[in-house]
This record gives structure tokens, sequence and C-alpha cells, in this order.
């Protein structure tokens, strides 16, 4: 599995859209930033530090559409990147990422 944190706008424009090209900075950057569950956390604390509101959305990397590379970026570590659109379709499951004392309080259930 490997995972996406959408704030609330976004989330509500892929349930409305069925896909979108996801943040801004993904826009920008070309492809849609994902990371693995060890992942997670950290971008979460250095991309959302302090934002309420955010879904965890999970994504089986062996079903999913498009053209997912694993790239390196911070520190060397691969992350996966997908070329294309993040398709509703494709969602195995959303969740709430709710803002606690020490950052986003992540699912015990992260594989």
């Amino acid at each position: 599995m490997i995972y996406k944190i959408l704030r609330s706008e976004e989330w509500a424009a892929l349930q409305a859209d069925g896909m979108t090209q996801g943040a801004p900075v993904d826009v920008a950057d070309g492809y849609i930033h994902f990371s693995t569950a060890s992942q997670a956390a950290e971008t979460a604390a250095k991309h959302f530090s302090g934002v309420e509101g955010l879904m965890l959305l999970a994504y089986d990397e062996e079903t999913m559409t498009g053209d997912l590379r694993w790239e390196p970026s911070r520190g060397g570590a691969l992350f996966p990147h997908l070329y294309g659109p993040l398709r509703h379709a494709d969602l195995v499951w959303a969740k709430p990422l709710p803002l606690g004392p020490d950052g986003h309080v992540f699912p015990g259930d992260l594989a």
C-alpha cells in the first residue's frame, strides 16, 4: 500500500470529479506525490504541520491505474510518484487524519 494525504478541499474534488491532478505541489512537479507507511508521518509533519481536516488515502500500488515510478527524494529515499491523475476508482480506503497534540494521528493499520 502507498498513501496520499489530501486537504479537505482536495478530497472533496476527488470525490466529486472521480479524479484529480493532486495538490498544487503535485501539479507544479508534474506527478502525484505518495508516501510509504514508514514515510507518511514525516510527510505529514513536513508538508501539513498544523493543518486540520486532512484525509489519508490508501492505494494498492499493484492495481492502481497510471504510471507509478519509485524515485529518490528526501535523503535519497525512494518515494512513489504517479505520473497521471489520481483516480477515486483506484482508492482502497480513506480515513480522517486528525491533528493531535503531537502532530497528526495515523491509523494503526498502515502496511
